[in-house]
């Protein structure tokens, strides 16, 4: 599993890849499906925008892919927001994996239940 930290019209300095790293690498206990996640960090240098600061992460599973967008004024508090928005995405999304894999088909329901008025 790798974390790729990549920046536009940023400079991404060894401490701010060290703290993405950190809080988005968390979410590899939620999940062991995880291939890669990219983290792509924005600053938008116009004054009049208030949360200039935006950080985009994409979660690439075996079977899908997941992908949280967030802004703020500074850049560890969009980090911070970004990685808890992705670990909730990523517990949704294994939940949904394990739902679906338990009713795996119908078919299988049909003979169940005729294995049953077999044994009665």
């Amino acid at each position: 599993m790798r974390i790729t930290v990549k920046g536009r019209n940023i400079e991404i300095t060894d401490a701010i890849r060290a703290y993405a790293e950190e809080k988005i690498g968390k979410v590899m206990n939620h999940y062991d499906q995880i291939q890669s996640i990219d983290v792509v960090l924005n600053v938008i240098k116009n004054p009049s925008v208030a949360q200039s600061h935006t950080a985009e992460v994409l979660c690439k599973f075996v079977s899908g892919s997941v992908q949280a967008e967030e802004s703020a004024e500074s850049m560890y508090a969009s980090i911070d927001l970004v990685a808890d928005k992705i670990s909730r995405q990523v517990k949704k999304f294994k939940e949904k994996q394990i739902t679906s894999s338990k009713n795996a088909s119908i078919r299988t329901d049909v003979i169940q239940e005729e294995e049953e008025k077999v044994a009665e």
